[in-house]
């Protein structure tokens, strides 16, 4: 027990200053094209990245329609975001801004408020939400790839009522990209039918979805509420049923310092892997393909981790 503290106190010394669902080391330059608003475009305004790849995606190539990323490239989830005067300065110039909706932008009922006009797209309206033993709901629905294909549909439909001169290549856009994600999730589920093992640990409430569409059980979650350090008892607890059950992998993400899953793994000898929920990343034109090939790494982590 006396170990565990020690271990517990430098994780809490090293732990991160903010909260959210993390943050990574990616470059904070974004072109100028997501850093101005045309005054002629339609500017459409996303709440963080993964709002921003399924946004493009169903914007792409489509003349006079601009995506620009409210939020920094390493911000992750919004549980506790605040907003900058930057940020409402770019809402003031949007037409629409897409949000994941779910709870998950807290500040919300904020922007509403100071801009009543705004047509927000709610991109998990009507997707069914887990909760968690507290009966709090889960927002992370777009780690499922079948929620991230809802809501790319979402988008692409309160896209074209709020810019009906665009609503065909709205729509033709989200069919393309909706193919392209319904040949990812099957891919996954054929390669991860013959894992050995399906029991898994989390870093934090990230992937529920994701264990559920490919019928993985988490047995507990290192960090429940995010920015949040176990306790030694919590340890305890993780690393006991670890033993118990068997468990041969720990999953951390990018966005964490992955300490706290070290210590679990030096005392129960389950090794330590990354899963990337596709949280962060620079908004960049590009980023077209950023959700696929982030979700291909995660195919490739499971496969090593659960043989």
């Amino acid at each position: 027990m006396f170990k565990l503290v020690r271990l517990l106190s430098v994780l809490i010394i090293s732990s991160m200053l903010l909260g959210g669902c993390g943050q990574n080391k990616v470059s904070e330059s974004q072109t100028n094209a997501n850093n101005t608003m045309s005054k002629n475009s339609f500017a459409i305004v996303t709440s963080f990245y993964p709002m921003y790849v399924s946004t493009i995606n169903v914007t792409k190539g489509i003349p006079g329609v601009q995506v620009i990323n409210m939020t920094k490239p390493q911000t992750g989830c919004l549980h506790d975001y605040q907003l900058t005067p930057e940020d409402l300065q770019k809402l003031e110039k949007a037409n629409a801004f897409v949000v994941n909706g779910a709870g998950m932008e807290a500040f919300l009922d904020k922007v509403v408020k100071q801009q009543p006009q705004l047509k927000v797209i709610d991109a998990s309206k009507n997707i069914e939400l887990l909760k968690d033993e507290t009966g709090e709901e889960n927002p992370h629905v777009w780690v499922s790839i079948s929620n991230a294909i809802l809501q790319v549909k979402n988008i692409a439909e309160q896209l074209s009522a709020a810019d009906p001169a665009n609503a065909a290549k709205y729509k033709s856009n989200a069919d393309e990209y909706v193919a392209k994600l319904e040949a990812l999730r099957a891919m996954m589920h054929t390669s991860l039918q013959a894992v050995k093992t399906r029991d898994i640990i989390t870093f934090h409430e990230a992937f529920p979805y994701f264990a559920k569409e490919f019928n993985l059980n988490i047995v507990s979650v290192i960090e429940r509420e995010p920015g949040t350090e176990p306790s030694p008892k919590e340890l305890e607890d993780t690393i006991e049923k670890v033993k118990e059950l068997h468990v041969k992998a720990l999953f951390a993400e990018p966005q964490y310092p992955a300490k706290a899953a070290q210590m679990i793994s030096q005392e129960s000898g389950a090794k330590v892997y990354t899963l990337d929920p596709v949280v962060t990343g620079e908004a960049k034109p590009e980023a077209y393909d950023d959700y696929i090939n982030m979700m291909k790494n995660n195919l490739n982590t499971l496969k090593e981790a659960l043989q």
